[in-house]
């Protein structure tokens, strides 16, 4: 929330008290913050006033009125909240959504979110005044009224969101703003989201599971709703069963897709009726019109929903699967032996370190032994023939000369 510096006169106490009021109200121009992150969140909520006002507070950042504000959800419940951001002002008729603390976008470190629950639930309205003015040592129980255990609640927070110091404030205000902030502790365990689905989209191929919704909720069960082609189903992905027509807080969840599915798209819907409790943060929604960041200070009980979906393609075609090479059969190997290797016949081809010699030229083996005995009998048995053939030629002649004589 803005704020105007402390300074003696009197006419700028009174000038920072108008613009505390201002302020309080939603009409002071809001400081330029960065952009703030998305949130997967359902809880929607306008800031439509201011649900009661407190004492104003002297802090060592300067002198700022206090009040409870109102969020209105889109089904018309409302929360009470109070501020976590001294240094912004809070713009009127902002949109807000439902956030985890480490996603707060305001000016200040929120430094210890768990003390700040802590005072939440220990602090007003969750604690009467009466209660709270008797539980802080000197505070005059007997007199406390509620704005100032309001203001002292307030100032208590701002000590852990921002800190800020309390100077000065009236009746038991300081009484009770020291009992908060000596014995707050840190929480460590953030309260749980109304209802989230994370992410709120996904894509896919047909034959695999689209999507990885994770579930969150302060529910006990939410009812879930599937809008789906025949044959796409919503699995446990921690199981692999399809999910039935509830879902819990850190469920899982995925969309089944058979591998013959056309392209296509799926959804699925939650509602229910669950408590946006204690301690949850909301931010503004429009990152480039800052307003102040708002937390919880009771639980309440709304009506909301939430959503997410998926698109797939079709499954690639399968691609054909090669021919197998015949495998080759090894040649066999030869036996080995102690035989030599012959030589190589000369062929006479070109290249040859001798030409071929003629047929005629060819080496003839030796005759030698019995060879050599037939040869001289073939020879002896010529040589008779011959004579023989000689002789019988001789006669012939000789009885021809006989008959010519005998004429």
């Amino acid at each position: 929330m803005k704020h105007s510096p402390i300074t003696p006169s009197a006419g700028r106490t009174g000038l920072a008290l108008s613009a505390a009021a201002l302020l309080a109200f939603g009409l002071a121009a809001p400081a330029a913050a960065e952009p703030v992150e998305t949130y997967e969140g359902s809880v929607r909520a306008q800031y439509v006033g201011n649900h009661e006002s407190g004492e104003t507070v002297t802090m060592n950042v300067g002198t700022i009125g206090t009040n409870l504000f109102r969020l209105r959800l889109e089904d018309g419940s409302e929360l009470i909240t109070y501020c976590i951001d001294i240094e912004t002002g809070i713009r009127s008729s902002s949109w807000y959504q439902e956030d985890e603390w480490a996603n707060y976008p305001g000016k200040g470190e929120f430094a210890e979110p768990g003390k700040v629950h802590w005072i939440l639930q220990h602090g007003y309205p969750n604690v009467s005044a009466q209660d709270l003015a008797e539980a802080a040592n000197g505070a005059n129980a007997a007199r406390v009224t509620d704005a100032e255990a309001l203001a002292a609640t307030q100032a208590a927070i701002w000590h852990y969101s921002n800190g800020a110091d309390l100077n000065r404030g009236r009746g038991n205000v300081k009484g009770i703003y020291d009992y908060l902030v000596e014995n707050a502790e840190a929480m460590a365990q953030e309260p749980a989201p109304t209802l989230s689905v994370t992410p709120d989209s996904a894509t896919g191929q047909a034959g695999n599971t689209v999507g990885e919704f994770d579930i969150s909720t302060s529910s006990a069960e939410v009812p879930i709703a599937l809008d789906a082609p025949e044959g796409v189903e919503l699995i446990d992905l921690s199981t692999g069963e399809p999910v039935g027509e509830t879902v819990n807080d850190g469920a899982r969840i995925g969309f089944a897709v058979p591998e013959d599915a056309e392209a296509g798209e799926a959804s699925f819907s939650l509602e229910t009726t669950a408590t946006v409790q204690q301690g949850r943060l909301f931010k503004g929604e429009d990152s480039h019109k800052a307003t102040q960041t708002l937390i919880t200070a009771q639980d309440s009980e709304v009506t909301v929903d939430a959503a997410a979906s998926v698109e797939w393609s079709e499954a690639d075609e399968p691609a054909p699967e090669p021919t197998p090479e015949p495998t080759p059969t090894p040649e066999p190997e030869p036996t080995p032996t102690d035989e030599p290797d012959p030589k190589p016949t000369p062929t006479g081809e070109p290249g040859d370190d001798k030409p071929t010699p003629p047929k005629d030229d060819e080496p003839t083996l030796p005759v030698t032994g019995g060879a050599l005995a037939g040869l001289v009998a073939a020879g002896v048995a010529a040589l008779g023939a011959g004579g023989g053939a000689i002789y019988l030629s001789r006669k012939r002649k000789a009885a021809a000369g006989d008959s010519e004589t005998d004429v």
